[in-house]
């Protein structure tokens, strides 16, 4: 049996090892559409999430009246979210504790930053120029106030709330909003200087779904902020981290280990997996914990590539038989499928929330690979909503929605 150590060498190496293998082979009529970097690295916007290509799909779906999107579109307007009686409540110190001690400002935060992306998007639907000023006076409020994070869990709180402040300001910075220029370096400023430095700490032997939500988070920013560093930063986090939490046989006998981090033996390996000791194609990190933090995982995971995809770099290619295995994987005992015994003592918590919309797009609609199982998960669970954390109304933005 091959040590664990010595897989951090083979995930520093394996973008390199895809890069190589895509160029001499596989091709797809969206592999080729994916926009080429400009070499002066301009990013394009609006990029987070949700292209401007994107977002004129919606309108013109709800617009002529189309399901899935309408359903979707007036369960986003009519949620708690799209009101325009909406407040704010910002706090200077935002405290969220690991346990269970009452944290100060986390929920409100949470929550404020999805309404300025709810309000966001309305305006992006409507046109109607109160959802931008809701969107714009959300974000002004916190900007104008948060300094900081604490408790232990700060860096999971920043990436919640920043990988959504940054597709709301991407949304509104990049229409015809009128969002004054004070307000809007107030807000980079807030990125850069709040949320950035904790989101990009590195957290290698904690549990994978923290990894890639602050990556998610890391990557929006960047692109919000025209940080090429952060942004490559990002990249390299997320080909490191993919290969450490969904397994897939080629990977051997044992799981990739986080790199940097202290998971060098079977044992320890056995313990992270959460006493999983049998590996197929698809289980992650986080099964025999619960599918609530896989499905977290599967939707930051899908959050990073679909923003990279967007700036000319194709994520996908490089994680694509992982993502679909993972995919078919939980969506089978999501869907209530009785596990084996070997598969978490056969108990599995199917938990999982609206997180697998982005990648079955991908997959599906700009690739053409089936994933049955996860195809009849999201139609059953549509129109997916917010899980009230960092993923809000996917039906929507990318139900059929390519945009390649």
């Amino acid at each position: 049996m091959r040590s664990v150590g010595r897989r951090v060498t083979a995930v520093l190496l394996a973008p390199l090892l895809m890069g190589l293998l895509a160029s001499c082979g596989t091709s797809s009529h969206a592999r080729s559409a994916v926009r080429a970097r400009p070499e002066d690295g301009a990013f394009e916007h609006p990029g987070v999430l949700v292209s401007r290509e994107q977002l004129d799909n919606v309108r013109r779906h709800v617009d002529q009246g189309e399901q899935p999107w309408v359903s979707a579109f007036l369960g986003m307007r009519d949620s708690r979210y799209g009101s325009y009686k909406w407040q704010a409540k910002p706090y200077a110190t935002v405290a969220c504790p690991p346990d269970t001690r009452a944290g100060r400002g986390c929920v409100e935060e949470r929550e404020d930053a999805i309404a300025a992306y709810t309000q966001a998007l309305l305006w992006s639907v409507t046109g109607r120029p109160e959802h931008a000023a809701k969107a714009i006076e959300i974000m002004d409020a916190w900007s104008d106030r948060v300094r900081r994070h604490t408790e232990a869990n700060a860096g999971l709180q920043t990436a919640w709330a920043g990988s959504t402040w940054a597709r709301a300001g991407e949304i509104v910075r990049h229409t015809k909003a009128h969002w004054p220029a004070a307000g809007v370096e107030r807000f980079r400023r807030m990125l850069r200087t709040v949320y950035q430095p904790e989101v990009t700490k590195p957290v290698p032997d904690f549990n994978g779904n923290w990894d890639l939500v602050m990556t998610d988070a890391a990557i929006g920013i960047a692109v919000f902020l025209d940080d090429h560093r952060a942004f490559d930063a990002a990249l390299a986090r997320f080909r490191q981290r993919v290969p450490a939490y969904f397994y897939l046989r080629q990977d051997g006998q044992l799981p990739m280990a986080p790199a940097g981090g202290t998971v060098d033996t079977p044992q320890k390996m056995t313990t992270y997996w959460f006493g999983q000791k049998r590996y197929t194609d698809g289980v992650a990190q986080e099964t025999c914990r619960n599918f609530k933090h896989v499905g977290y995982a599967l939707a930051a995971t899908a959050h990073i590539a679909e923003t990279a995809w967007h700036q000319g770099v194709d994520l996908y290619r490089e994680v694509e038989d992982r993502l679909r295995a993972a995919l078919a994987f939980h969506a089978r005992y999501q869907l209530g499928e009785t596990p084996p015994g070997w598969l978490c003592g056969g108990k599995v918590d199917r938990d999982m929330g609206p997180d697998m919309e982005v990648a079955l797009n991908h997959l599906e609609g700009r690739l053409d690979v089936r994933v049955p199982a996860a195809r009849k998960l999201v139609e059953r669970t549509r129109p997916a909503g917010t899980d009230d954390l960092f993923v809000s109304w996917e039906t929507l933005t990318h139900a059929g929605n390519p945009a390649a």
